[in-house]
């Protein structure tokens, strides 16, 4: 997710028309399903859009978020068209997450907040401040019993308590100790300044891992007292780490300027890890998350180094097979 547009995002907004609001509950398509190898592996998004954050589920849907405005455009993946599910705040939607209850956890990037939509009506079910000052809410992670944010420039993570499912009045700050060291001007325009991005559980359920992007180091968390670990990666790192997604013991991580996505096997703690190989494609523009489903990676193009934040220029999210 990407230092360079945390002042343009403020500037330039979602332009052109877009499709009316998807008011349909997920699932009630006249679309039949068919085999996920023959959903379409390009799904256009409405121009100006940005994309930043994106998530699939429940059913064959993805869900993308608009760094321009905040916005959220739902796409059935059987046929790769869409919507726009919910109308922005003016400020960004970055790291996206749903779950079986219908709900989608959004992160709020420069507006310091965090936002959870209903996928079937696009109504907002509730908003949190996370942070009262310069902040950049990057990603957002769900696991048993909480929904986890990272914060790029300020060292510590924000956890929605789920008991029970029930959304909570107010968010929890864990300061992040230990290993992982911010570093850099937050507002600078260059990498120095953005640390921690994509954030994932670890393969057992007991910690968290987050990768900073300006060092390309992996860290696992103790989600109890904030305290951080250099994961061992042997040698390798993953600069320009962005989002993250966990399979098993299979990490993928997005490498953004890279167009690159990195494949890591873990050890169960998520305190080693290996990378296996690293997946490129034509069609990476400046890929910033990802997000699976069937046999499918799905990632969006930011595209921002090759167009700047240009209203009219058109924006999609390709799918590629999962490695």
């Amino acid at each position: 997710m990407r230092r360079q547009i945390m002042s343009a995002v403020l500037v330039f907004g979602l332009a052109a028309a877009v499709s009316a609001p998807a008011q349909a509950a997920v699932g009630q398509h006249a679309v039949h399903h068919r085999d996920p190898a023959v959903y379409p592996t390009t799904i256009r998004l409405p121009n100006g859009f940005q994309p930043e954050g994106i998530t699939t589920g429940p059913g064959p849907f993805a869900y993308v978020g608009s760094m321009a405005d905040g916005s959220v455009y739902r796409a059935d993946l059987r046929t790769g068209r869409g919507a726009i599910l919910s109308r922005g705040p003016g400020t960004p939607a970055l790291g996206l997450k749903t779950d079986r209850r219908g709900r989608l956890f959004v992160a709020g990037g420069t507006g310091g907040d965090a936002r959870v939509i209903d996928v079937r009506s696009g109504r907002v079910l509730a908003s949190y401040r996370l942070a009262t000052g310069p902040a950049f809410i990057n990603d957002v992670i769900l696991t048993q019993g909480a929904a986890w944010f990272t914060d790029s420039t300020n060292p510590v993570l924000y956890k929605l308590p789920l008991r029970g499912g029930r959304l909570p009045s107010a968010a929890i700050r864990i300061p992040l100790t230990g290993d992982l060291v911010y570093q850099g001007d937050p507002g600078s325009p260059d990498s120095s300044g953005f640390n921690a991005n994509g954030i994932t559980p670890t393969p057992d359920g007991r910690g968290l891992i987050v990768v900073q992007s300006n060092t390309g180091t992996l860290f696992r968390v103790d989600p109890a007292t904030g305290e951080t670990h250099r994961v061992n990666l042997h040698g390798e790192s993953l600069p320009e780490g962005d989002g993250l997604l966990l399979r098993g013991r299979t990490l993928y991580a997005v490498q953004n300027r890279l167009n690159t996505v990195a494949v890591l096997r873990l050890n169960t703690a998520g305190t080693d890890g290996r990378v296996v190989r690293r997946v490129k494609d034509p069609r990476f523009d400046l890929p910033t998350t990802v997000a699976a489903f069937g046999s499918r990676l799905y990632l969006s193009n930011i595209q921002f180094f090759a167009t700047g934040p240009t209203p009219g220029i058109s924006y999609n999210a390709v799918a590629i097979p999962r490695p």
